[in-house]
């Protein structure tokens, strides 16, 4: 086993908070982020020997960071293949005998309240991710970009539409209190 794969499965464990909590904001749902979290984490060490550590002697911060970064990358791809499996699944399983689908009503009134949490759940998928990313996660901006693989400036009028929507969406259930 490689100096870099024995490093990146050292640092992992420090890394698994924040991608679980990354996990939960794409999901939306405690369990599923569980699952895709360590969906994420078995693609990681099938794949250990692709990630590429910072230079030697980097602080033990920058390892991290550059494993976070990875390893959100691999999470947004694996919620991107969960999703695509589950639109096919909808098609084929729904077809065409005309049947929605129905909400689950889990929500309530009060879990809604004024929280951050609900208002992000609004936001279009784009957003969420670059306001997760930056804004909770603590990403730069070229990291997120370079999760989500767009140009940089894509990210920043993601993450701007985003911080409006939210303050607007906070805004007006204040007020509505």
């Amino acid at each position: 086993m490689s100096d870099a794969v024995v490093l990146l499965r050292q640092t992992l464990p420090a890394v698994l908070p924040r991608l679980r909590r990354f996990a939960r904001t794409l999901t939306r749902n405690v369990h599923d982020a569980d699952d895709l979290a360590q969906i994420a984490l078995e693609r990681a060490l099938l794949r250990a020997a692709q990630w590429r550590p910072p230079a030697s002697g980097a602080m033990p911060e920058q390892i991290e960071t550059a494993v976070r970064s990875w390893m959100f990358g691999i999470v947004k791809n694996a919620w991107i293949d969960n999703r695509r499996a589950h639109q096919r699944e909808r098609r084929v399983v729904i077809g065409d005998d005309g049947m929605t689908e129905i909400a689950d009503g889990s929500h309530s009134a009060l879990e809604e309240g004024l929280s951050i949490a609900a208002a992000m759940e609004h936001l279009p998928e784009e957003q969420r991710l670059a306001v997760s990313l930056v804004l909770i996660e603590g990403l730069s901006y070229q990291e997120a970009a370079d999760v989500m693989e767009i140009p940089v400036g894509t990210l920043t009028s993601r993450l701007s539409r985003g911080r409006e929507a939210l303050a607007a969406s906070l805004c007006a259930k204040e007020q509505a209190t």
